[in-house]
């Protein structure tokens, strides 16, 4: 795929499912869309889109939860030319008004009308033209759609080349502010053709999604798969354990995946149910490491070995276990996709021997654009062609190179599969005036994979609720998912004999449970 060849994944998509126009493409909630539905929708919403200015490279945000119209907004918008930045639904005023203002965007979709007076007026932001998906305000997705309408319809004319951004996807950084990963049509369809051939994904699935469309996972695996499939994806708009083993059942799904807390969860409510699995093929796990123990309890009470991947935000996904069920391995990530090398590398950058733990290095066409208008950062991720994934593993010689992964060179924490990155909390508890200093670790947790924990040094002594108090701060500034679950109070934090902190030694005298 050359970087000038004029590529559109939406446009992809469709010419590839005009032979089943009436197959179901998208089950949301009691509604079912088929292929030619959904053709109809994006070229309704392009046409709204088109309306209020959207042109090639312009970026729109969705802060919204699964739903049939995120689906819509997004093939519109790609279709169109310009980049979709998924916001996710937890993120607060604060939050939304730095990825808004960093990445100019134009038009900002909310769910609901919460935000919209904290945003307004602010920076840049009193630029940005608001949509709301519910409700019937003037500025209601479904008023502005009808008015729309009236003016007729603006055909796409998909004005991408391969190496055209796509995706703007914000990963936080270990230091700074969070960086937008440019995430192109290339990268999209690589990735998604990828797929479909190691998980022999086709026409005749089901995929039941659960994961949130905002994030990597639920976006690029689990909706570009099925739909470069032409498959039918099944979307719920959050995650509800007795829900999800009903519909796995009832409606004869033979594809699921979800991050290892989803899993847990289900295990909990599994043996009232069990559901019957007769059409399922696969069960994939993903954005966190899948422990020994889930993977063999999963398969004591389903019968099925999950199939554990290996991806993230800059590269979607690298490696996978087979889909051969008795040659997939727990605490092993499998071997890379096709198209896609890896290479096990020294911290100075020199390939070490199989068996040895060092960087795994990537590269191929799901690799990222770089990172959005921070060049040094886009050099500082590379060796050459090679993007540094920040993961330390090995692979073993003796199993056709087979990948697995031992940690992590950043201090990337992953809690129920999202990235928390410890000093963007660290910069909020330090806000509060009671702080003189802290330091936030993951810790191992057996339902969250690691859960976000602090050591506080506080300027003065404080009531015994204060941790309480801290914690509300932090959840009235941040998404819930990146606030500490517990905190220790400690005189001083260990540090070197540099002053660096040694956040080590924190995790090991963290009080357990």
């Amino acid at each position: 795929m050359r970087g000038e060849e004029e590529v559109n994944l939406t446009k992809f998509f469709f010419e590839k499912t005009t032979l089943v126009p009436d197959k179901p493409a998208l089950v949301f909630e009691e509604a079912t869309y088929t292929y030619s539905d959904v053709a109809e929708a994006v070229k309704q919403y392009a046409n709204l889109l088109a309306r209020l200015g959207v042109k090639k490279g312009d970026r729109v945000a969705l802060q919204l939860p699964n739903c049939a119209e995120f689906v819509f907004l997004h093939l519109a918008n790609l279709s169109l030319g310009a980049i979709t930045l998924p916001l996710n639904t937890g993120y607060r005023p604060e939050e939304i008004n730095y990825f808004l203002d960093d990445s100019g965007s134009s038009i900002f979709v909310a769910d609901d009308e919460k935000f919209i007076p904290d945003i307004s007026g602010q920076k840049s932001n009193g630029k940005v033209q608001t949509i709301i998906r519910k409700g019937n305000s003037a500025n209601s997705l479904q008023a502005l759609l009808k008015e729309s309408q009236k003016s007729g319809d603006t055909v796409p004319d998909y004005p991408t080349q391969a190496d055209d951004v796509a995706l703007l996807c914000y990963t936080s950084g270990t230091t700074g502010k969070p960086k937008g990963a440019m995430i192109t049509h290339r990268n999209l369809i690589t990735n998604a053709v990828a797929l479909q051939k190691v998980w022999k994904w086709t026409e005749n699935d089901i995929l039941l999604n659960v994961l949130p469309m905002f994030h990597i996972h639920g976006l690029c695996v689990a909706l570009h798969g099925a739909l470069n499939a032409g498959s039918t994806i099944i979307i719920h708009e959050k995650f509800e354990p007795k829900k999800c083993i009903e519909t796995i059942g009832k409606q004869k799904c033979t594809m699921f995946m979800a991050v290892p807390t989803i899993y847990y969860r289900l295990m909990e409510v599994w043996p009232e149910l069990n559901p019957d699995l007769s059409s399922m093929r696969v069960f994939i796990s993903g954005s966190a490491p899948l422990s020994e123990e889930l993977f063999e309890r999963f398969y004591s009470a389903t019968g099925f070995r999950i199939l554990e991947r290996y991806g993230m935000t800059e590269t979607q996904i690298i490696a996978s276990n087979p889909y051969e069920e008795e040659r997939r391995k727990s605490k092993s990530v499998g071997y890379a996709l096709p198209g896609i090398q890896i290479r096990i590398a020294s911290a100075s950058g020199v390939d070490v021997k199989p068996g040895e733990i060092g960087e795994v290095l990537v590269k191929g066409e799901n690799v990222f654009k770089g990172y959005w208008q921070m060049p040094k950062k886009t050099r500082d991720s590379f060796l050459g062609e090679w993007f540094r994934t920040g993961d330390l593993g090995y692979q073993d010689e003796k199993d056709e190179m087979r990948l697995y992964l031992v940690g992590r060179s950043k201090e990337l924490i992953i809690s129920g599969g999202y990235n928390v990155y410890p000093k963007e909390v660290e910069d909020v508890i330090n806000q509060h005036s009671a702080v003189e200093e802290s330091a936030v670790v993951g810790i191992s947790d057996r339902e969250y994979g690691e859960k976000v924990v602090a050591a506080v040094v506080l300027k003065e002594k404080q009531p015994a609720a204060f941790e309480d108090t801290l914690i509300k701060f932090c959840k009235g500034k941040l998404a819930s998912y990146k606030c500490p679950k517990k905190i220790v109070f400690l005189d001083k934090l260990p540090r070197n004999a540099l002053g660096k902190i040694q956040k080590h030694l924190i995790i090991e005298g963290f009080p357990k449970g």
